[in-house]
């Protein structure tokens, strides 16, 4: 068995030398394509693989897919340029590529760093996602504003968990959500479904709770917390967003100037 690794980075140089350093020793084949970064991300990864690919598309299925084919090797393992494989799960990857395998797909859980600790509950864990998989069983496709592997075949699912490290504050989480809310407000103006009062204040109390509560939050501590609350905040702004969507086609009376 033996696997090569595609990572599709766009200005990540802070975080990609982890990520490709972690794949040494495992994988056959390490594959980057770079949406032309701006930054030193292209020179990092060149220091430990000579398959580099710059491209100018934005469309991250289709560069996900361009990795796709260009791998060499039979099995893929899909990582993040944010990600990086803990050494537990090293161990169980180079002891399954020994192994004689009966799968098309294996899923791998994926467990966040966030405000100085590893978060183990609040929704953000397992979170298990196909990244090792059979190129011939699977693909990268766009569906309005989601990116997926398309998959068919039986999967199995390892045990270790690639290591995520998604922000590295408080702000970029807010920057993260910001983007995100926009996404999904154009879904729900795209089904035609308009904002109502109970949008503002239930649904977002009610994602607070669930998070916090039903998905054990506070055992995360303060990041837990906070994780929730940017969840209610995240349904908030989606909303708020949404409402101004549909503003913008409405007639909106001018502000009155000060006299």
């Amino acid at each position: 068995m033996k696997i090569s690794a595609v990572v599709v980075t766009y200005n990540n140089e802070k975080k990609i030398e982890a990520c490709l350093q972690s794949l040494q020793g495992v994988v056959d084949e390490i594959i980057v394509i770079d949406s032309e970064s701006t930054d030193y991300t292209g020179k990092i990864a060149g220091y430990f693989t000579d398959k580099v690919f710059k491209y100018s598309s934005t469309d991250y299925a289709e560069l996900k897919n361009i990795g796709h084919r260009l791998a060499s090797y039979f099995w893929i393992l899909s990582v993040e340029p944010d990600e990086r494989l803990s050494m537990e799960l090293r161990v169980e990857l180079l002891r399954l590529k020994r192994q004689q395998v009966e799968v098309e797909g294996f899923s791998i859980p994926r467990i966040s760093f966030y405000l100085g600790r590893w978060v183990r509950h609040s929704g953000w864990y397992p979170n298990r996602r196909i990244r090792l998989y059979n190129k011939d069983n699977g693909f990268w496709t766009k569906e309005r504003f989601r990116v997926f592997l398309k998959f068919s075949g039986k999967i199995k699912r390892l045990r270790y968990p690639l290591e995520h490290l998604p922000f590295g504050s408080i702000s970029e989480h807010v920057a993260y959500l910001n983007r995100l809310s926009e996404r999904r407000a154009q879904q729900l103006y795209s089904r035609r479904k308009k904002a109502r009062l109970y949008h503002f204040w239930f649904f977002p109390m009610l994602r607070f709770l669930r998070t916090y509560f039903l998905k054990a939050g506070w055992l995360d501590g303060y990041a837990g917390l906070v994780i929730s609350a940017m969840s209610a905040y995240s349904v908030f702004l989606r909303y708020a967003k949404l409402k101004e969507i549909w503003k913008k086609g409405e007639k909106i009376e001018p502000v009155p100037c000060s006299q």
